[in-house]
């Protein structure tokens, strides 16, 4: 089980200091329909990152990534491709990095959140959770690597559950924070939320490049053992 565990755990980390996701739950909590939306919006989370796991676990034991050494090499070249991509990205997000003075550009959804509904914020955090290239990236890389280990099924299990418990700390923090933390716990929220905004690209540079190598060195193993 600890096998299982420490082979997702970094992944998980990596999705859950995202910035975007931190900042889109951040804005639903300043929404008008807050204490119905915060909730609502990690169950999406929850739900996009367990049934990904899942489907890509399921796919990755029927093609018998564990077991059988020309899948497996698959899956390995797969995390290095991966990984190559998201250096690609690192360069990309460094290089649209605000420069002094300047306002950082945000995706345009983020001025409708305000006034989102329940549905609405569900269907957000599917997006956010799987969608985004940098996650489904980690997840691919995280559940493909389990798969590797051929590890029994309870094993497995506990390890996908830690890594969405773990990818989703950044989500349960907040609304947490919120429901009990009162006017205080808003403040501090906002201040996060305008400082991730601000260095979000470099931040995502970071991340990108540093999961970017572990994809890589991760894919090279198997394949040099």
């Amino acid at each position: 089980m600890g096998q299982g565990i420490s082979e997702v755990l970094p992944f998980a980390i990596g999705i859950a200091i995202s910035p975007i996701p931190i900042v889109a739950i951040i804005l639903i909590l300043f929404s008008t329909r807050a204490r119905v939306n915060g909730p609502v919006f990690l169950a999406g989370w929850v739900v996009g990152l367990s049934a990904a796991a899942a489907l890509v676990y399921a796919l990755s034991r029927a093609a018998s990534v564990g077991s059988d050494s020309t899948s497996s090499d698959t899956t390995s070249w797969g995390k290095i491709l991966l990984g190559i991509m998201l250096l690609g990205l690192a360069r990309r997000s460094w290089a649209k990095r605000p420069k002094a003075g300047e306002e950082p550009a945000l995706p345009r959804w983020m001025n409708s959140v305000e006034t989102i509904s329940p549905l609405r914020a569900f269907e957000l955090a599917l997006l956010l959770s799987v969608v985004n290239p940098k996650n489904l990236a980690l997840l691919l890389g995280a559940v493909g690597g389990l798969a590797q280990l051929d590890l029994p099924t309870d094993d497995a299990v506990t390890a996908l559950a830690v890594f969405v418990a773990v990818a989703s700390l950044s989500i349960v923090i907040p609304v947490a924070y919120n429901l009990f933390g009162g006017e205080h716990a808003r403040a501090n929220l906002d201040d996060m939320k305008v400082w991730l905004t601000v260095h979000n690209s470099a931040v995502m540079a970071v991340l990108f490049l540093v999961f970017g190598v572990v994809l890589i060195s991760r894919g090279i193993g198997p394949l040099s053992a």
